[in-house]
């Protein structure tokens, strides 16, 4: 297999693919793509970036199958692991709650997204939040907190065990730290699991080593 991804620091779709493809624990060649340097508009119009438009992740098993989209990462890695990975809880009414809120996810809270990109390398004060970044902050964390409540047991992650909906919602953690943004006092070591968890420590190592720095990524309050 060989994953295309976008640079650690700011890639926040690149890290939920890297985290599903590492999570299957099957032997993968990773190629990192610069995004938005010079030859960014030529590079995207490759051959092995046409299945998704020019964007990253984008998995290749093989000459044959190509998977984009994170999400469909996840599950493509899930039926090739036969379902033994863990991706998914396997009480059914935590896997529906889970794919809900991995969904949810996936389609949702475009202004803390829009307001506050990634960016793994840094931290800034605290600030006051937009209201409606306050609004997905509020959301996250209600359903974190009914996951935590009804599923997580004696585990550190939402549904107990690390899982594919971790690793959809990995990224907001990021953001949260970079942002200074308050939490109820549940989510702080929710938050600090996610972070030390051996694959996002690999990956956030790999982003303190990179050099490229994209300017418009950089900043306590993004807007676009």
């Amino acid at each position: 297999m060989k994953l295309f991804i976008g640079n650690k620091a700011y890639s926040s779709w690149s890290l939920r693919g890297w985290l599903a493809t590492k999570h299957s624990g099957l032997p993968f060649e990773e190629v990192t793509v610069p995004l938005y340097d010079e030859d960014w508009s030529n590079r995207r119009e490759g051959d092995e970036f046409a299945p998704s438009g020019g964007k990253v992740p984008i998995l290749w098993d093989g000459e044959d199958i190509v998977v984009w989209d994170s999400l469909a990462i996840i599950d493509y890695l899930n039926e090739k692991t036969g379902g033994t990975k863990g991706y998914w809880p396997e009480d059914m009414a935590a896997r529906a709650m889970a794919r809900s809120m991995a969904a949810e996810m996936h389609s949702s809270f475009a202004a803390l997204r829009r307001n506050h990109s990634m960016n793994i390398r840094r931290i800034y004060p605290a600030a006051e939040l937009l209201p409606e970044v306050q609004a997905d902050v509020v959301r996250i964390v209600q359903i974190w907190a009914e996951a935590r409540a009804r599923f997580g047991g004696e585990g550190d992650f939402l549904f107990g065990e690390w899982s594919a909906v971790d690793m959809m919602f990995a990224p907001v953690v990021t953001r949260f730290v970079t942002y200074s943004i308050p939490l109820p006092r549940f989510a702080v070591p929710y938050c600090q699991a996610v972070i030390s968890h051996p694959c996002m420590q690999e990956w956030i190592g790999g982003a303190q080593a990179e050099d490229w720095i994209i300017e418009k990524f950089e900043g306590a309050a993004q807007d676009g």
